[in-house]
């Protein structure tokens, strides 16, 4: 049977009652493949998570090629082949999409020996798997126990692919389309480009150790190096004049280093210690594979909120509010939760009420680790720190010295232990509650020094704010009459313990990116501070399919 040319997809559309059958050999090696879940051309052979996915695209066709027309690959095709190529633009690895295979497969068409069926089904796993892979990661949050979701934005794939990659006049822009509408990724996805360069074009010389950190106007081997890094990242100016003597820490380098310092998470002191060396030889390859992992991260925030979310990313140590633009309306420096011992997590729920002048309840924990060996050493512990021992309906049993039998109670878990509201409680005068199962929110603190730290990872998990009246009033913005002056007067002035319900829940999410582009264009890194990018970069690494 002489095998039949198809219309292309807008033409079958405009004519529903036409309907064309494929090769039988053509559709019948397409059914084998799809269902065997499996195809050896490819660098990631099992496609087993997609093929239901790829049954549903084919069946409404009858198995026929899609991406043929006349036995040559179609203009979409074409044009996913070259976005297969360009996926590091995107964060993404090109040899995941067979990005090196494809000119050999197009041309193997054009031969006697062409296999339309494999052509065909190697492109659809190939595109369903960068469609799906920029519109919610490659990985499920949820495999590393990070409580984000990205069921919500999950795409019908075959519809998708039917429906508008079939028919678009533009691959490029409909990926586009596809990826995460935050201006915070897209600066990130253009960092990365310029942090490929900057890798491709860094000679990786290594800086020498000190004994001691190198104060400015001081000798320092180097120099040299560290003058022309700081040129390439753009911390120093192209045009700075180079000292006579060129091993000398000058006034130019000291304020490069300054810049580098603050974007990389470090105290913009100037001066050249073992912290700042350690981050001037990280290699450019590993900034771009802090890029890349953050972008992956951006993928499993939603496209669209119930409210304009607050977002705090823990290495950042920062906390940003956004509009209905998905614009910053409010920036704060936050403090999060030890590395190792008491890590934030990372999750998103939804904010509901505001509290002045809280209680702490201090969580069983902590009471176990910290309060009971305290009173062992110190019966007046309690009376002390303004705290009180309770039942765990709320009754106050002491706030005075513990007797004997108090003290057992306690370290059997029968009492519970809370501090009294006011200036000195750990909450400070107000906590912002999203609850949830970690018993983690927002809060002041008694402590604002903290927030004038580089590194701010001091809390028992909760998330300490630098300008808690400011946050507090923009999450109660909804509710009539409540301005800054009120909250401030709530704070300071108000009754103990109450509680305000918003008139309008925030999504609020705590995010792990160590890597970000600011809006003023500046790239800043940071450490893995708990080792979640090791954790997803060692995931990654053993390709498709990846845990869901």
């Amino acid at each position: 049977m002489p095998r039949l040319r198809r219309l292309p997809l807008l033409v079958l559309c405009a004519c529903a009652s036409i309907r064309l059958s494929p090769a039988p050999a053509d559709a019948a090696k397409l059914r084998e493949i799809v269902a065997s879940g499996r195809l050896e051309d490819l660098r990631w052979p099992d496609f087993s998570d997609y093929k239901a996915h790829l049954a549903n695209f084919y069946e409404p066709a009858d198995y026929a090629p899609a991406w043929l027309d006349g036995g040559q690959p179609t203009f979409q095709a074409l044009a996913l082949i070259e976005q297969f190529k360009e996926a590091w633009r995107r964060g993404l690895v090109p040899e995941d999409y067979d990005a090196s295979r494809w000119d050999a497969r197009v041309e193997a068409l054009k031969g006697p020996d062409a296999d339309p069926a494999r052509f065909d089904a190697a492109m659809t796993v190939s595109a369903m798997r960068l469609v799906s892979d920029l519109r919610i990661g490659r990985i499920n949050p949820q495999h590393f126990h990070f409580g984000l979701s990205v069921d919500a934005k999950k795409y019908d794939l075959p519809r998708f692919f039917r429906e508008r990659m079939l028919t678009t006049t533009s691959v490029a822009a409909l990926l586009d389309s596809v990826e995460p509408p935050y201006g915070g990724y897209r600066r990130t996805r253009d960092a990365l480009a310029l942090y490929t360069d900057l890798a491709q074009r860094d000679d990786g010389e290594k800086l020498p150790a000190t004994a001691k950190p190198v104060d400015p106007g001081k000798a320092y081997a180097g120099a040299p190096r560290l003058r022309r890094l700081l040129t390439l990242v753009g911390d120093l100016p192209r045009d700075a004049a180079v000292p006579a003597d060129p091993e000398v820490y000058d006034t130019a380098l000291v304020e490069a280093v300054k810049r580098f310092q603050r974007r990389h998470g470090l105290d913009g002191d100037g001066r050249l210690g073992p912290g700042t060396l350690e981050q001037l030889n990280v290699p450019l390859s590993d900034r771009v594979e802090q890029l890349q992992l953050t972008m992956e991260r951006w993928r499993w925030l939603p496209v669209e909120f119930s409210s304009p979310p607050i977002i705090v990313n823990i290495p950042d140590f920062r906390l940003r509010a956004l509009d209905e633009g998905n614009r910053i309306v409010k920036e704060m420096p936050v403090v999060v939760g030890r590395a190792v011992r008491t890590e934030t997590p990372v999750f998103s729920r939804e904010m509901t009420y505001v509290v002045f002048r809280p209680y702490w309840n201090v969580p069983p924990s902590i009471v176990r680790g910290e309060i009971v060996p305290a009173i062992v050493r110190n019966r007046d512990y309690i009376a002390k720190k303004g705290y009180e021992v309770t039942t765990y309906d709320g009754k106050v049993v002491t706030d005075g010295p513990i007797s004997d039998e108090v003290l057992a109670q306690l370290k059997a878990g029968k009492l519970a232990v809370r501090q009294k509201p006011g200036p000195n409680n750990a909450l400070g005068l107000v906590k912002l509650m999203f609850p949830n199962e970690h018993n983690v929110y927002l809060h002041s603190t008694p402590a604002p020094e903290l927030f004038s730290r580089s590194r701010r990872d001091f809390s028992h998990g909760c998330i300490r704010v630098e300008r808690p009246a400011e946050l507090a009033a923009w999450a109660l913005r909804n509710n009539p009459d409540w301005t800054l002056e009120r909250v401030q007067e709530a704070m300071q002035k108000g009754s103990n313990d109450v509680t305000v319900k918003l008139a309008r829940s925030i999504p609020v999410f705590i995010i792990y990116g160590t890597a970000l582009a600011y809006e003023n264009g500046e790239v800043h890194f940071w450490k893995d501070l708990y080792g979640h990018d090791a954790d997803l970069a060692q995931a990654l690494a053993k390709g498709y399919p990846y845990p869901w």
